[in-house]
């Protein structure tokens, strides 16, 4: 049984490793570029699929009512396995293509929708000749032999044939992130947005109507309100991206967190397969994970184009812009909290732009790296959960206030991430319904530590709400939401991973997008949106045209009727030229 389950839990592998290779289309069928892959992740999924197939033939021979004493390489036994293993990889192949259906170039959704069939077809000739092999008995074993591995060996080359030896993308040409001699914008209207990581408008909504949270109650009463459809996979990276520019990652180049690479080298990879434990990769250390920098964006954002038209714009802790891009204004990058007091974040002036900017953030680094936060009772589990990432939204609160006051800009851009990492700690505390397994001693302790984080993005919001002209706006944008993780991941988890994780965003729950202002209709809860809705949307607001490559659509039914008659939405082909 256990050669046998040894012999599936390969070919089982190959189909994996398969799948690695149609998400990732730059990796080249070349067997040396392959062997780290192979040797890591193969060698992982190896082992734990004959695990998998061993517990089925156990299974198999408990409750059979004659003794099962396969061969050490048994037609029947892997007839059957193979059938299970193709079934298993076809559903797996057609799940990851609905999934990344958005992410995916069109030639590797086709080369997906290929292999998929391929492996069911797969999976019913394995099954006949299981049928087969059992009416034949022990006649003719080299035919059923030969043939089963004629259909393994073509189960395999198929999805190969369909994907093709690996594409090499075209070198690609960027233009310029800003013209600095463009005159000053000379319109008035001024646009902040507020982002947030795992906001969920649920909990938005509940604290608001108990009277908590305030400010996000006055946009849900006279502001209008939408569901935002996010990205899978959901990474703050490939979602703020897809923000930024108005396009989806086919275009824009970033479709996941990182880049991965194998412990033994290799080309990297930039899309691991779900529903088949890809994380663990990562958590075993089998995979390494390189950051993205803001050369990886391959399309221009909101500030490269705003700075082509003059106008002044300040943008804080938006991901992937480290190195800092030259624009009209300024911009503190994601790192810049994290490395600004340290050795290499001192000497390192990219970090900001422009540079004489570490003048005025630096003190309040200094001041952040001592502010402990709102204090909450501690457990041993949990202590220290909330904190890091509540300084750093605390400073870059501060931040904002600060360079608002000394550096006015047109249109202002903060980010806040700590409800994403506190949420898959604390949600189980904030939703307890939910779980059932939150004693009221623990509900009493930690169920107040993920709303208060809400709450210094709600007095961000009021700061914005009070500073608002008859001509400006504010919008509020969740790039994702958070919700309960399921059942079956939380025992997972329990097992072998972290038994605190309690919130997910595996499933690319919506965000949300509020928009407050004198021009905004009061319309409460509108339709849905997307996440690649906002740059256009921002542009239509501030007068300018729409790229017709933008993903997104602008929605104008956020605001008043008598705004959007006298301003018809005009485009521009692209602003990428």
């Amino acid at each position: 049984m256990l050669s046998n389950s040894a012999a599936a839990g390969a070919f089982a592998a190959c189909y994996v490793l398969i799948l690695f290779l149609q998400l990732n289309p730059r990796l080249p069928l070349d067997p040396v570029a392959l062997a780290p892959l192979a040797m890591t992740t193969g060698l992982f999924y190896a082992v734990h699929l004959t695990a998998v197939f061993y517990v089925i033939l156990v299974a198999r021979q408990l409750l059979a009512r004659e003794l099962f004493s396969p061969a050490w390489i048994s037609i029947a036994v892997l007839a059957w396995l193979g059938a299970v293993a193709s079934g298993a990889g076809a559903a797996l192949m057609w799940a990851n293509l609905r999934t990344f259906s958005t992410v995916l170039e069109p030639e590797t959704a086709r080369a997906l929708a290929i292999a998929a069939p391929s492996l069911a077809v797969s999976a019913a000739l394995f099954g006949i000749v299981g049928l087969a092999r059992r009416r034949a008995g022990r006649q003719r074993r080299a035919v059923w032999a030969t043939l089963l591995v004629f259909i393994a060996g073509g189960s395999i080359a198929a999805p190969l044939v369909a994907r093709g030896g690996g594409r090499t993308p075209p070198l690609e040409a960027r233009p310029l992130d800003t013209a600095l001699d463009t005159p000053l914008w000379d319109r008035a209207s001024r646009v902040t947005i507020i982002a947030v990581d795992a906001g969920s408008l649920e909990l938005v909504t509940k604290a608001a109507a108990q009277g908590r949270l305030p400010n996000f109650g006055r946009i849900l009463d006279a502001g209008a309100v939408m569901h935002l459809a996010t990205l899978h996979p959901t990474s703050a990276e490939a979602v703020w991206t897809a923000v930024a520019t108005g396009k989806l990652p086919q275009q824009n180049g970033v479709r996941s967190a990182r880049l991965y690479r194998s412990a033994r080298g290799g080309d990297p990879i930039r899309l691991l397969p779900d529903y088949c434990y890809a994380s663990g990769l990562i958590r075993f250390g089998l995979l390494t994970e390189e950051p993205y920098t803001s050369a990886t964006v391959r399309t221009r954002t909101l500030w490269s184009i705003l700075g082509t038209f003059g106008v002044p714009v300040g943008v804080i802790n938006w991901p992937l812009t480290y190195p800092a891009p030259v624009v009209r204004g300024y911009v503190v990058s994601d790192v810049y909290a994290r490395l600004a007091l340290t050795t290499s974040g001192l000497d390192d002036p990219s970090m900001l732009y422009p540079p004489d900017l570490h003048d005025d953030a630096l003190p309040i680094m200094q001041a952040s790296a001592f502010d402990a936060g709102p204090v909450h009772p501690a457990g041993t589990n949990v202590v220290g959960r909330h904190q890091l990432p509540g300084r750093t939204d605390r400073a870059h609160d501060r931040l904002a206030q600060r360079l608002a006051a000394g550096r006015p800009t047109q249109v202002t851009i903060v980010r806040y991430e700590s409800l994403d990492s506190i949420g898959h700690y604390f949600l189980r505390y904030a939703v307890p319904s939910q779980f059932g397994d939150v004693t009221e001693e623990e509900r009493r302790r930690y169920g107040a530590v993920l709303e208060s984080h809400y709450a210094l993005i709600d007095e961000a919001i009021g700061r914005a709400i009070a500073s608002l002209g008859p001509d400006d706006l504010l919008l509020v944008v969740s790039g994702y939401g958070m919700e309960p993780l399921g059942l079956a991941k939380r025992v997972l988890e329990r097992v072998i991973g972290d038994p605190e994780v309690s919130g997910s965003h595996e499933g690319a729950p919506d965000g949300f997008l509020m928009a407050y202002g004198a021009l905004v209709a009061k319309a409460g809860l509108v339709r849905r949106a997307s996440v690649v809705d906002v740059v256009p949307t921002v542009l239509y607001f501030l007068g300018l045209p729409v790229g017709r490559d933008m993903d997104g659509y602008t929605r104008t039914d956020l605001f008043q009727p008598a705004f959007t008659a006298d301003r018809p939405i005009t485009f521009i082909p692209t602003y990428e030229r």
